[in-house]
């Protein structure tokens, strides 16, 4: 058996209120909106990391999938390893102008450098 199960209860076990149910009331069917009013954010960090530069893109609104997808893809156009998590695109390296080039180049027209 696998330690990581995905729980869809929330933690939930048992409940004594007769009136509850195990709906999925935290889930929301978010549509991925159009590239072109994407406000992604590109931007550098190295908190936490040795000292190493990560570039996180954040500000994607859309499903999971497509976020996994543009980070896939991301990673490939960079050939550098990466990550998604909690919503942020983590590409290692400092790839800051690459990607805001490409990012443009593929219709994200919001794209932009933060801070």
């Amino acid at each position: 058996m696998s330690k990581k199960q995905s729980d869809k209860k929330g933690g939930i076990v048992y409940s004594t209120d007769p009136t509850f149910s195990f709906e999925d009331e935290g889930v929301n069917d978010v549509q991925t909106i159009d590239k072109k009013d994407q406000p992604l954010i590109i931007k550098i960090d190295r908190k936490q990391r040795a000292g190493k530069a990560v570039t996180l893109i954040e500000g994607f609104i859309g499903k999971e999938e497509d976020l996994e997808a543009l980070g896939k893809d991301l990673k490939t156009h960079c050939g550098t390893g990466g990550s998604v998590k909690d919503g942020i695109i983590l590409i290692q390296g400092d790839q800051i102008e690459k990607l805001c080039t490409y990012l443009q180049k593929k219709g994200f027209l919001k794209a932009r450098k933060g801070r």
